[in-house]
């Protein structure tokens, strides 16, 4: 290997391990100011999860699905039926054969909740494959509203998922013998739970990053991109586009099943309420603010929209004071995050970090592309 190959291999490395040494410290610096700091990191790595999935639906493939959100709770209430005593108590047979509740570990159910997860994906994208635009997003929109109404309901006459209470004492995530539901003392410092779970929400979120770099640059990724830009032109090249759509249906539902078995541990409790149609709209925002089919973009977008709204509590708060009360802190809250997203949109349409055209790459550094029509 020549000297300037070398040179350009760490020059491309040195970035990644800066990331990584920062990544790694940042719940270490963050803790002393409050574990709320690092719940907001953990909660800001499971909607990244969430929006790499719908990315490959929506970013990769084009197919508009606003009920991706039906995919995070059926992980989520995988994990809850299958690691916490609700089907002991609820279930004589289940009883009978588990005396002490069904405790499956979570490296079992979270392949299971992303194969679930990916079902219910392809069982989605069949009945949708002719429908495009606006009628696919209604129609993903109406089943994802129809897996949580299911999740509020289905307490009577079976009580599977104890309906509107919820179901709780979910165990937490055990690794090794290491509970990340308790602190952890290690060389003398203290990790709290929220940090324990920082690291491993960390580490599904850069595997789920190498792959969907790898399925970027794939032949598979290219197909995807080819329906997104044209489908009847891809369908004339010989693409089998009802089975692409499927795998990507598919693929990105495991991410959401995934990242819902990590919910489920982590908060110990799940309920429909999480699972409503603002959290769908928010991760698909998520995805259009960061920069569609990019990913870097994708991270960048949600982690803004999944922190800003939990560091603007410190703003409304002071505010709502100034004003003598006379403004809800909730709402002033959520009128200030629509104001930031409308301002970001306004600055830039493509997104905060938008993937980069083909005319643009073709145009030499500093020049007008004509087909643009302005600057970037």
């Amino acid at each position: 290997m020549s000297s300037s190959s070398s040179s350009a291999a760490s020059s491309r490395l040195l970035p990644f391990l800066v990331c990584a040494a920062l990544l790694a410290v940042l719940p270490l610096a963050v803790q002393p100011l409050g574990e709320a700091w690092v719940r907001i990191l953990d909660t800001a790595l499971l909607y990244i999860l969430l929006a790499l999935g719908l990315n490959i639906v929506v970013g990769f493939a084009g197919l508009l699905d606003l009920g991706y959100i039906a995919f995070y709770a059926v992980g989520a209430y995988l994990f809850a039926l299958l690691a916490s005593p609700h089907l002991a108590e609820n279930f004589p047979a289940v009883a009978a054969a588990f005396p002490h509740g069904l405790h499956m570990p979570v490296w079992a159910v979270i392949p299971l909740g992303a194969g679930v997860a990916a079902l219910a994906g392809v069982l989605l994208g069949a009945p949708t494959l002719r429908l495009r635009g606006d009628y696919l997003a209604i129609v993903t929109l109406g089943f994802g509203e129809i897996i949580r109404v299911f999740m509020n309901n289905l307490d009577a006459p079976v009580n599977l998922t104890n309906g509107p209470k919820g179901i709780n004492s979910i165990d937490p995530i055990v690794i090794g013998g290491v509970s990340l539901g308790e602190p952890l003392e290690v060389w003398g410092f203290t990790l709290a739970p929220v940090t324990l779970n920082y690291y491993l929400f960390l580490s599904i979120v850069v595997v789920a990053v190498v792959i969907c770099l790898r399925l970027h640059d794939s032949r598979l990724g290219r197909a995807w991109m080819a329906i997104r830009e044209d489908e009847l032109a891809a369908k004339a090249m010989g693409l089998n586009t009802r089975n692409l759509k499927l795998l990507a249906f598919g693929l990105g539902a495991s991410f959401g099943g995934v990242a819902g078995v990590l919910f489920a541990s982590f908060q110990g409790f799940v309920s429909p309420e999480s699972f409503s149609l603002q959290e769908s709209v928010l991760v698909v925002a998520m995805v259009v603010l960061g920069g569609l089919g990019h990913i870097p973009g994708v991270i960048l977008g949600a982690f803004l929209l999944a922190a800003l709204p939990e560091v603007l509590r410190h703003v409304a708060g002071p505010l709502q004071e100034m004003s003598g009360g006379r403004l809800d802190a909730a709402i002033l809250r959520q009128l200030l995050v629509a104001l930031a997203m409308i301002g970001i949109m306004l600055m830039r349409p493509r997104g905060l970090w938008p993937s980069p055209r083909h005319e643009d790459r073709l145009m030499p550094d500093g020049a007008e592309s004509p087909a643009i029509g302005g600057p970037r």
